[in-house]
């Protein structure tokens, strides 16, 4: 469990607010945010379009501190994305909400969940590896904020599965979901079992001899009916 990348961003204090005035920031390639948090007054800012897309492709959004440079403020503020608005059919950002986090205290977050290895059960038995869950809940301070949690499924074979009660915490680091949850599983493929059912109540042809037969009876019966 490697410890959150950082990353930095620079942003710009923005006057008014409204539909107008995002809508010139966006002609303008900028992209309007806010940044809230404890004991501190909500700024209206904006980011370069261009810059924020790519920091936001390049990190693992949900859990990675932004170092957030406000022009005009001497202190630069540490940071979690908490939303990022995109128009519904164009590749562009709309608005993007930041909360401010300060050393030692806790913050909720979601941490991904990458999985490592090929399951025995996948590789010579023929299974499937599902991924039930891709993302944890998590409570911590920002320096122990796991950049993921990572499972070695390499011992499971068919019908195994991972917990969340499996995964091993740093001390200070609270999962925020129950341990019975499933992370993963390998199963039996769908479609060999549907095949077996197939195979248990029908033998091959026999519907389609079934059906002819009785076709041909019908239409002999509806002869002598002429």
């Amino acid at each position: 469990m490697a410890k959150n990348q950082k990353a930095v961003l620079q942003a710009k204090k923005r006057e008014g607010t409204g539909k107008g005035v995002a809508r010139k920031l966006r002609q303008d390639g900028r992209v309007p945010a806010v940044l809230y948090g404890r004991e501190l007054e909500s700024l209206h800012l904006s980011v370069n379009a261009h810059d924020a897309d790519h920091l936001f492709r390049s990190i693992s959004v949900d859990n990675t501190i932004v170092t957030l440079e406000v022009e005009g403020e001497k202190v630069p503020f540490e940071t979690l994305v908490r939303e990022i608005q995109t128009h519904p059919w164009k590749p562009s950002m709309l608005h993007v909400d930041f909360l401010r986090i300060q050393a030692g205290v806790e913050v909720d977050l979601d941490v991904p969940v990458e999985l490592e290895g090929i399951p025995v059960g996948v590789r010579l038995n023929g299974g499937v590896l599902e991924q039930i869950i891709h993302e944890l809940p998590v409570r911590c301070i920002p320096s122990k904020i796991p950049e993921s949690f990572i499972l070695d499924v390499t011992d499971l074979d068919l019908n195994d599965s991972l917990h969340v009660s499996d995964i091993v915490l740093e001390e200070g680091i609270e999962l925020r979901l129950e341990g019975d949850q499933t992370v993963c599983a390998v199963t039996v493929p769908r479609v060999v079992e549907e095949a077996e059912v197939e195979g248990e109540e029908l033998e091959p042809g026999l519907v389609g001899e079934r059906v002819e037969g009785e076709e041909e009876q019908a239409g002999e019966s509806g002869g002598d009916d002429d």
